[in-house]
């Protein structure tokens, strides 16, 4: 009973948590499956749109700007990253790797050599707060799902979608491929430096190394909503919907493992493991029926003959 009872009472916050990040994996979902670009930048950006937002409402600056220059703040940092890539050829796992880089000493900068900054819930109107904290993190995902699938219903839209499926092809038709992936990597690190703001109001502070190992959990996102729900939402709307709900269900997932009694030190070992449960589901579901269907077709033959 104290398992179920516990488990019920980290619910909430699970859910909350989880639609947060979902904003951040529709980030990573942009890169990594309509651009098909790796881009680590995320780590770095989880931070900065964060820090951004929480020392601009210590300073008095009003709640939606503040989270409207976490935005800009993520635009830029994906700027830098694009620009590493298609105007100096690095890789871009690379270029992301270099940006993520010199994030930190950023962030450090833009937090006045803090490692953290928290903010007073006495004295600011923090926009998610626990009586809120439903509301907002259900309606911003939605939102921003809908301006995604409206923008990517445009002409500048599908041409980031085939850039990322055939980059060749694009560039013959006529598409500025480079302007293309500029604008991808800036979109997706504006989203999530737009969930770290969400986040980090919603823990009251901005932390330096808020962002280590986002892109495992951006990541896990993408895969287990393809995982649960790719037979069911085929719609580019439905599948950014199936990225939110599948950062959900990894913090269920995590909070149902916490809530075995394991060590809370093992956090990080139990996320890789769970990551590596599901991107391995596809592989063996793969491997299994391909074997049913091989087997199917030599009994046919045999049966024939």
């Amino acid at each position: 009973m104290s398992f179920f009872s516990g488990l019920l009472s980290a619910l909430p916050g699970a859910v909350a948590q989880g639609l947060i990040w979902g904003l951040m994996a529709i980030g990573v979902f942009i890169t990594f499956k309509v651009l098909d670009l790796a881009d680590l930048t995320v780590d770095g950006t989880m931070a900065t749109g964060g820090a951004v937002c929480i020392v601009m409402m210590t300073h008095g600056a009003n709640v939606w700007v503040a989270m409207l220059c976490a935005f800009l703040a993520g635009m830029l940092a994906g700027l830098i990253t694009s620009i590493l890539h298609t105007c100096m050829g690095i890789p871009a796992i690379l270029a992301g790797i270099l940006t993520q880089l010199a994030l930190f000493s950023i962030n450090l900068r833009i937090m006045d050599k803090k490692a953290n900054v928290a903010i007073n819930p006495d004295n600011y109107k923090l926009l998610v707060s626990l009586r809120n904290v439903k509301k907002v993190t259900i309606e911003n995902p939605i939102v921003v799902i809908a301006l995604l699938y409206w923008f990517f219903g445009t002409a500048l839209g599908c041409s980031i979608r085939a850039t990322g499926a055939n980059p060749n092809m694009s560039r013959a038709q006529g598409i500025n491929v480079d302007f293309v992936k500029v604008l991808g990597l800036m979109l997706s690190n504006g989203l999530v430096a737009l969930a770290s703001a969400l986040y980090c109001q919603y823990q009251g502070f901005a932390d330096v190394n808020a962002g280590r190992g986002a892109i495992v959990i951006g990541l896990a996102a993408v895969i287990i909503g393809e995982v649960l729900f790719s037979r069911i939402f085929r719609n580019f709307a439905m599948r950014l919907l199936g990225v939110s709900l599948g950062a959900v269900v990894y913090y269920l997932v995590i909070q149902v493992v916490l809530n075995l009694g394991l060590n809370t030190n093992d956090l990080k070992l139990i996320s890789a493991f769970v990551v590596a449960i599901f991107l391995a589901v596809p592989y063996w579901k793969g491997k299994y029926f391909r074997g049913a269907a091989k087997s199917a077709a030599k009994t046919d033959a045999k049966e024939v003959k």
